[in-house]
């Protein structure tokens, strides 16, 4: 097996991700035969199947799956030694993956470009938007070099660096403006838009309203905040959107935004990367300028 090579190993693990070849190809910047022939390649070193072909979508085999564990280990390895390359410059420089929830992405990512290409001149910067377990996963498996989420999230393995807090507005139609508040009880009793399930702003909104996550939805869920804020506009319910969104997504709608009374429903937004990461240090200069970008965005 001395002509197996990471290239291969890329390929591989690329394909076990998408499960099917023309998307493996693409992500891997070559064409879908060049992909084949090296996966048939390095199956023939190996002396076993990967891939299950004869399946409507690509399958792992029993070895391939066992394969892929293994494949994961090398790669982040190999990640972290040229990680530990770019830590011994004391700067962040090169190539930087940073990932994002879609529920900070469009209202903070603006001002942490701004910031990063004054205070890091060097970076390539590479940003993954998608929902929290996604960005745990590829996270784990060295695809991307730290995420910013909602905290906490306790997983194994992952420091987590709370950067600033900020709080849920509620928002209703705009003749609703001078209506009593509804009690967080009384809202689960609305109609009460919320994103589709997976996003964690989701169950921070249920939690607050003490709502159970199996509340029957009536086809009431949206896929981002814009979409929920424009149907309240129209008069169909009332959602909850943290204070970031704001000024973004009610400028074209319809609607007032307003505080709660009493304790205030609010999130910790923060940094997470790997504990075995050597970039260590150089994340948490990162990290100030999400924290500035954050208190930027709430003046």
């Amino acid at each position: 097996m001395a002509n197996l090579t990471l290239k291969q190993f890329r390929y591989f693990e690329a394909l076990a991700e998408h499960r099917h070849f023309g998307q493996a190809a693409a992500v891997c910047a070559i064409s879908q035969p060049a992909l084949s022939v090296q996966i048939k390649e390095l199956e023939r070193e190996l002396g076993h199947p990967l891939f299950d072909r004869s399946a409507r979508q690509v399958q792992l085999t029993n070895f391939g799956a066992a394969f892929a564990l293994r494949v994961r280990d090398i790669l982040r390895g190999v990640d972290e030694l040229s990680d530990f390359a770019r830590a011994t410059e004391g700067r962040m420089v090169g190539r930087f993956r940073l990932g994002v929830i879609p529920t900070v992405a469009p209202y903070l990512l603006p001002r942490i470009l701004t910031g990063l290409a004054q205070s890091h001149t060097d970076l390539d910067i590479h940003v993954r938007e998608t929902l929290t377990p996604r960005l745990v996963q590829e996270l784990q498996q060295g695809r991307i070099d730290c995420a910013i989420v909602a905290l906490p999230l306790s997983e194994p393995g992952l420091i987590e660096l709370p950067l600033f807090s900020e709080d849920f507005l509620l928002v209703r139609p705009a003749q609703e403006a001078n209506a009593p508040l509804p009690a967080p009880r009384d809202l689960s009793n609305m109609r009460l838009l919320l994103l589709e399930e997976g996003h964690c702003f989701r169950e921070q909104a249920l939690a607050f309203c003490n709502a159970s996550p199996k509340l029957p939805r009536d086809g009431l869920d949206g896929s981002s905040l814009a979409t929920l804020v424009q149907m309240v506009g129209a008069g169909i319910g009332v959602t909850m959107i943290p204070q970031m969104a704001q000024r973004v997504e009610t400028r074209s709608a319809e609607v007032t935004c307003t505080r709660f009374d009493g304790p205030q429903p609010s999130r910790t937004i923060g940094m997470i990367w790997r504990k075995t990461s050597p970039l260590d240090a150089q994340l948490r200069e990162i990290a100030e300028v999400v924290r500035r970008a954050g208190a930027e965005t709430a003046a």
